[in-house]
């Protein structure tokens, strides 16, 4: 591993070569920024479902970077706190295009639902009767499609043999059988230890990713991390119903919670309801956010909108959804750079890196429990949906369909077959 990458925070000059995938020159971030807006307005299913649509974009078509690191960045992802396919997604624009391209990848993503969101709390309109709930499961089986095609592209690069393909199904099967985000990351350790056991000799180990961040940047954003925690709960006492106090509940909710979107949902409504809102403007943008591509994190969008004092004008409302959605993605953003240092370290031994070879396998077996459970069993309701989703994968795995093709498919077999389960 080069010095620039372990301990310098320089990143390579702009005509340089970025530490990519197969010698690819640096990008720019207006590049990123258009990769990741289109992804923000065509990656529906959540935020596993999300890393398939990455892994689909950055690393098979695109190449801007390895499975193999690609698999790292996901493995450093998935034990932090935050929105893992967001973090995932910056962290990629800061590989490719340095730290303009890491504030484009996320702006490019989360723009497209939080806009819709901001929208939504604006206009609240009544999203119901059949054909909307119909158009919702559709693309819950978009979500089966993608992931299983990310399951399968993953599984064959990164468990090509048993000792890896033994650790994915052991993380599967914790996962299955008891569940729950806490052992989601018992599920990393254990492919981890197993890794450093059975992998520090096989051919071919993952390695961390490759990204310009160096020791003080990872102390730095650290440092901010907790600072923030410790901080603004105080000013959040002060003034509790204020941007600062928004501020403070929604970084606390970012800062503390594991396994993505679905999980903070209830850590917001006990914060926001009733003091801020009620239960059913709580519940109305929950079920709205379900329909949105991108981040699930957005629906900070809507619900810093609602809270926003009465009376305000557009531009003070913007103001609180701005505020609301900033800081609730913040603290994983943070965190994420701040564990990257460590990260890249693991590069330079053998029997770490084994333990990111066994992280990686225990990567397929997370998705591959995922897609089983949740997205699979509230999706997959009869043999109708069996067949959907089975063409949807075949057309992404076979015959390289584009993603919003996908969605198009899925959406309109179950709007025509609404009347028929």
């Amino acid at each position: 591993m080069s010095a620039q990458v372990a301990g310098d925070d320089r990143a390579p000059p702009p005509g340089g070569r970025a530490p990519g995938h197969e010698g690819q020159p640096r990008g720019s971030a207006a590049e990123v920024f258009a990769v990741a807006l289109g992804l923000g307005l065509t990656s529906f299913g959540g935020p596993i479902a999300h890393l398939g649509y990455f892994e689909r974009t950055y690393v098979q078509r695109r190449r801007w970077l390895s499975a193999d690191d690609y698999a790292g960045i996901v493995a450093l992802c998935q034990m932090a706190p935050g929105p893992a396919s967001s973090q995932v997604g910056f962290l990629i624009g800061l590989r490719r295009a340095g730290w303009a391209g890491a504030l484009a990848a996320w702006l490019g993503f989360t723009l497209p639902s939080a806009l819709l969101m901001l929208s939504f709390a604006l206009l609240a309109p009544r999203l119901t009767g059949p054909l909307t709930e119909a158009g919702l499961h559709g693309l819950k089986l978009v979500a089966v499609a993608v992931v299983a095609q990310a399951v399968w592209s993953m599984g064959r690069r990164l468990c090509p043999d048993r000792q890896r393909t033994a650790l994915a199904l052991i993380a599967a099967t914790l996962l299955l059988v008891i569940g729950g985000p806490l052992i989601q990351l018992l599920a990393l350790i254990v492919g981890a230890v197993g890794g450093m056991l059975l992998c520090r000799d096989v051919a071919g180990a993952a390695a961390p990713p490759r990204l310009p961040v160096g020791r003080r940047t990872g102390i730095a954003a650290g440092t901010l991390f907790l600072l923030l925690l410790v901080v603004l709960p105080f000013a959040g006492h002060v003034s509790p119903h204020s941007l600062s106090g928004i501020s403070t509940i929604f970084y606390k909710a970012g800062a503390l919670v594991f396994g993505g979107g679905h999980v903070v949902l209830p850590l917001l409504r006990d914060a926001l309801v009733p003091a801020w809102l009620s239960d059913n403007v709580f519940l109305s943008g929950y079920g709205a956010a379900q329909a949105m591509p991108g981040p699930l994190f957005t629906v900070a969008a809507y619900l810093g909108a609602m809270v926003a004092p009465p009376g305000s004008g557009l531009g003070a409302t913007a103001l609180w959804s701005t505020a609301a959605l900033v800081f609730l993605f913040l603290p994983g953003l943070l965190v994420a750079l701040a564990g990257l240092p460590l990260w890249n370290w693991i590069g330079g031994h053998p029997a770490a890196r084994g333990g990111l070879a066994g992280v990686s396998a225990a990567v397929v077996g997370v998705l591959g429990a995922a897609l089983y459970n949740p997205i699979w069993t509230s999706a997959i309701l009869g043999a109708r949906d069996l067949a959907i989703a089975l063409i949807g994968f075949i057309l992404l795995e076979r015959w390289k369909a584009p993603p919003i093709l996908i969605v198009a498919f899925c959406v309109a077999a179950a709007l025509a077959t609404a009347g028929v389960h």
